[in-house]
């Protein structure tokens, strides 16, 4: 399987002002997803798509390719993954460059424990499913079973649409959320706009790893794991 690697790291950040190139544990954010994607060695080609010339040569310093700067509509607030990895797909395609499956590896979740990529691709591949993503446990007393929503007369229902709440929490099914270190997709559901396909399949993260750096609060648990998980990641 022929699979592409693509590192999203556009230069805007509310949250965190120049997240992507801002040095966590001396070096680039941007960095860890890089060097653990050419670690895994499962890669035809490791782009980064950016709209930043100074991402784009941090990039291309650890390693990765940076065949074109993002456009300006694919770099704003309201531009999604998927307009991005197609973007990405359609430039390599006009230069006669064609993948099976495309590995989106997001800077926002650094820190993947050592062969976890690798493990995750060996999994898809040996899986009918259209896609896969990595993904977290959800703690029982979160699980959708549990959880209540509000209908339109202010009445509250079972989130899941069940009847009656499932009294023990041994009963409860296993839930989980996407931790977002790995999404693997076909190219044939990725041109139908979508990273999930029909089939899903999954791989769970090692929780210890776990963050997902969204705010200047997730930055700081961020320095504050990283000494401990060096060994790991």
């Amino acid at each position: 399987m022929r699979v592409l690697a693509i590192i999203p790291a556009r230069g805007g950040s509310k949250g965190v002002p120049g997240k992507n190139s801002k040095l966590l544990g001396g070096k680039p954010l941007i960095a860890y997803s890089i060097e653990q994607a050419i670690a895994s060695n499962s890669f035809a080609k490791i782009i980064v798509s950016t709209d930043d010339e100074a991402i784009a040569q941090i990039a291309i310093d650890f390693g990765a390719e940076v065949p074109f700067i993002r456009p300006s509509e694919l770099a704003n607030d309201t531009a999604s993954s998927i307009d991005v990895v197609q973007h990405t797909i359609g430039f390599l395609a006009s230069k006669n460059e064609f993948f099976d499956a495309v590995c989106l590896l997001q800077p926002t979740s650094p820190f993947r424990e050592k062969g976890f990529i690798t493990k995750a691709i060996s999994k898809f591949s040996s899986t009918d499913s259209d896609a896969l993503v990595s993904v977290l446990p959800v703690p029982h007393e979160y699980n959708p079973h549990w959880i209540f929503q509000a209908d339109t007369s202010g009445m509250l229902q079972i989130a899941t649409g069940d009847k009656e709440i499932i009294k023990r929490r041994q009963e409860l099914p296993q839930a989980f959320f996407r931790d977002g270190a790995i999404y693997l997709t076909k190219l044939a559901s990725i041109k139908k706009g979508t990273f999930y396909g029909e089939k899903l399949s999954y791989i769970e993260s090692n929780p210890y790893l776990y963050v997902n750096i969204d705010t200047m609060e997730d930055w700081i648990q961020a320095e504050q794991k990283l000494p401990t998980i060096l060994s790991l990641i």
